[in-house]
């Protein structure tokens, strides 16, 4: 094992170094032609994977590499339609406002009957995001102090775990938060049958680790257990149904937690996935209407207050200035893919990814 270990290092130490060389941003001024030469040597070993006893096949839209979609049958109603699904959950939720209101998941994750929001596969858009847009986060790994190491990464709020493990196959030291009990026993029992499901996506830097822990979100003693210290901070926050998931009230808490969780480098970065963008905010939730402007505005104000109209619309003021803790949009787009509910009836993409750093 050990020598397995310090064979894994060397490889890493090698490829880290050539990735942080080749895998500069990629600039307006080189031809298109050189852009997309990157990308296909880029995803010629991902183009090969193949999954055992799942169907695997992929996405593939112009000069983009492919981003996989795995199918992974799962227990529980997941299928409802979209506003049957969501009336469901707002007449569960009438019975936990206030400080009962994450009690109201736990409940959920205990009965294991209605669970809309686990969709059986990771996210397309989280894959697309990884496969397509390293110009912009990046790769797994990361060169510390000379050293080679892993970046390490959080999916607060992650359910039954599967973008946990698709994050730790592209090779980051993956930590899964779930205030559940329920969710946690389910994450650890996906992970045992279905963690041969996500191979290794490239064999130069291998695998991450992947664990899950009970917690919650917005205290400290879940970061103790996580083996990066009580002070850990991360270098990638993924955040999908989980910023949707927060009444009002809760956002300017959230905005500030991501900003003290995520690691002050142009390394780290904040991976939001924007959902539901399209929903009418009058129709409450959770989840909650979710566009664009509402992460924008509590990321750039973390911890402050933001003004809402009384329909429910957040009231951008673009004159106003940042906040000292401000984090920093450093990219926007909609991704190839998403999950059906991001869609809408034409099946046309409504999600959209934004990527977050500290200034």
């Amino acid at each position: 094992m050990r020598n397995q270990v310090r064979l894994n290092t060397r490889r890493a130490t090698s490829y880290c170094r050539g990735v942080l060389r080749s895998h500069q941003p990629l600039t307006s001024s080189q031809p298109a032609t050189s852009r997309l030469l990157r990308s296909q040597l880029l995803v010629e070993p991902q183009a090969r994977l193949k999954i055992q006893n799942h169907r695997l096949s992929t996405v593939v839209t112009p000069f983009t590499r492919p981003a996989i979609r795995m199918s992974i049958p799962l227990g529980g109603r997941t299928d409802l339609p979209v506003e049957e699904a969501r009336a469901e959950l707002k007449r569960h939720f009438s019975d936990y406002q206030g400080p009962k209101y994450a009690d109201g998941w736990a409940d959920l994750w205990a009965k294991g009957e209605f669970l809309p929001w686990d969709r059986g596969n990771p996210s397309p858009a989280l894959a697309d995001t990884l496969i397509n847009h390293g110009d912009v986060i990046g790769h797994a790994m990361i060169e510390e102090d000379g050293q080679p190491r892993r970046k390490r990464a959080l999916v607060p709020g992650c359910g039954r775990g599967v973008d946990v493990l698709l994050l730790q196959s592209f090779g980051y030291d993956v930590i899964g938060l779930e205030y559940a009990p329920d969710a946690l026993k389910a994450c650890e029992e996906y992970q045992k049958e279905h963690a041969g499901d996500y191979p290794v996506r490239d064999e130069k830097i291998g695998k991450g680790s992947a664990r899950f822990l009970q917690g919650d979100f917005y205290m400290d003693d879940w970061l103790e257990k996580t083996g990066f210290g009580k002070d850990a901070k991360f270098d990638l926050i993924y955040d999908y149904t989980f910023f949707c998931a927060m009444q009002l009230p809760m956002r300017p808490a959230w905005a500030k937690r991501m900003a003290e969780l995520l690691r002050p480098s142009p390394q780290a970065n904040l991976i939001c996935l924007e959902f539901p963008t399209s929903k009418p905010a009058m129709a409450g939730g959770p989840p909650f209407a979710s566009p664009p402007k509402a992460y924008f505005e509590h990321l750039s104000h973390p911890g402050e207050e933001v003004k809402y109209d009384a329909e429910g619309n957040v009231k951008m003021n673009p004159l106003a200035p940042s906040s000292p803790g401000a984090l920093e949009r450093v990219g926007h787009w909609q991704p190839a893919d998403t999950h059906k509910v991001g869609k809408d009836a034409e099946g046309k993409v409504q999600d959209w990814i934004a990527v977050w750093r500290h200034r």
